[in-house]
């Protein structure tokens, strides 16, 4: 089961310190991975990201910086002094060269984000893409590794063909999942735990169907289960 464990990354998309530290609590030893998005890094979660790291935890921060190349630079070396293990950005080519240097020697892991999981074909149109998602992920999973990156995020739906592009050494992190019989939410490309970790991905993140849940603990559980199987 640690492999498993090790694997889960649970999404802390909650409005405040005092709920993600009921989640933490009450999920304990069973989950050893956290995601801090934008909603909890605005009410004081970077603080709390460094917290979680002197409690023996990883983090995940999903920032997704995009900016000129000196300011990517400068906010990744800000993130070190966090001990984060990974960092987003969007898998623009030039921040990603950029982010790359600013990190180069360290353990942490920048992940290129490709398209978002509630985007299809329609939202790109509407953003002028004029490329369908699939495509478009895999355009930028190569520009990616070309880049350095360590690692892609994308539905699990593409994670196999991402795997194909970037060899077996990158990571492959996968929003989207969601357990046999979860609303899928606003979430448009999405797999079980399961089926994702068979598409070729290696991290996964579940954030409301265990955030959200009664038992959360169980509800983690429950995940680690259909990742082990």
């Amino acid at each position: 089961m640690k492999q498993a464990r090790d694997r889960l990354i649970v999404g802390l998309d909650v409005p405040d310190l005092a709920t993600a530290s009921a989640v933490v609590s009450e999920l304990g030893d069973t989950v050893s991975f956290y995601k801090i998005g934008y909603q909890l890094a605005f009410a004081g979660g970077l603080d709390f990201a460094r917290d979680l790291v002197k409690d023996g935890k990883q983090v995940f921060l999903d920032l997704k910086l995009l900016d000129i190349d000196n300011t990517v630079a400068k906010g990744v070396e800000s993130v070190l002094g966090i001990g984060a293990s990974m960092l987003t950005l969007h898998a623009y080519p030039k921040a990603m060269r950029a982010a790359v240097e600013a990190a180069r020697g360290t353990d942490l892991c920048l992940l290129g984000v490709t398209v978002l999981t509630s985007m299809d074909a329609e939202d790109l149109r509407e953003a002028g893409y004029d490329i369908d998602p699939q495509a478009l992920v895999l355009r930028r999973a190569e520009q990616a590794r070309q880049a350095g990156m360590g690692g892609i995020v994308c539905s699990a739906a593409e994670a196999g063909h991402v795997r194909d592009i970037v060899g077996p050494d990158l990571a492959v992190v996968t929003p989207g999942i969601r357990p046999v019989g979860f609303d899928h939410g606003d979430q448009k490309r999405v797999m079980t735990p399961s089926d994702a970790l068979r598409s070729g991905a290696t991290h996964l993140v579940v954030g409301r169907p265990i955030v959200k849940a009664a038992d959360r603990k169980a509800a983690a559980q429950a995940v680690l289960n259909d990742m082990q199987a």
